[in-house]
Formats: structure tokens, C-alpha cells, sequence
């Protein structure tokens, strides 16, 4: 199964919402950083996950193996930022 990860930044705490098939499965609040969020949404999937969708402020940044999201979450969650961070500067021009 792939499941999609949405981070969103709400004042200075980041929250998670954790879909399947448009389902919220499951999410939780008060991470102080995109990377704590991702990693808390990461501990709490069903072991019938094989890859994950990432979104950061509504941009998919990428879809990744499980495995390599649980070794790599610090590298996944700066991809999100700057992805979105790009795709925000790129409607503002």
C-alpha cells in the first residue's frame, strides 16, 4: 500500500495527516519541525506500507520506499521544504 504524508505548519508547531485513498488513517499536532513530523507519522503506518507520498504545505515533493523514508527522514523532509519553498517562489513570479 502507498499512503501520502501532509505536513503543514500551523504558527510554530507542524501537524501530519496520515491518507489512504483520500481516508485519514490517522494525524497528529505539535511537531517542532517538518523532519519530527515526518518521523512521528512514519512510526505510527501499518506494517502493509510499502512507500509514502510527501507533501509539505500542500506540494508533493516525492513518493519513496518506506525503507528508504525511515533511513533518510532528515534528507526527505529538507527535499519537502525546498520543493515547496520553490514551487511557492516560482507563483509569486
Amino acid at each position: 500500500m502507498i499512503v501520502r504524508i501532509e505536513i503543514h505548519r500551523e504558527g510554530d508547531d507542524y501537524e501530519y495527516r496520515v491518507l489512504a485513498d483520500g481516508d485519514v488513517l490517522f494525524d497528529d499536532a505539535g511537531f517542532s519541525s517538518v523532519v519530527h513530523a515526518l518521523v512521528g507519522a512514519v512510526e505510527g503506518l501499518p506494517p502493509d506500507v510499502r512507500a509514502v507520498e510527501v507533501a509539505c504545505g500542500g506540494v508533493v515533493s516525492g513518493t519513496y520506499p518506506l525503507t528508504v523514508l525511515a533511513s533518510s527522514a532528515a534528507q526527505v523532509a529538507q527535499h519537502a521544504v525546498n520543493t515547496t519553498a520553490a514551487v511557492y517562489e516560482a507563483l509569486q513570479n
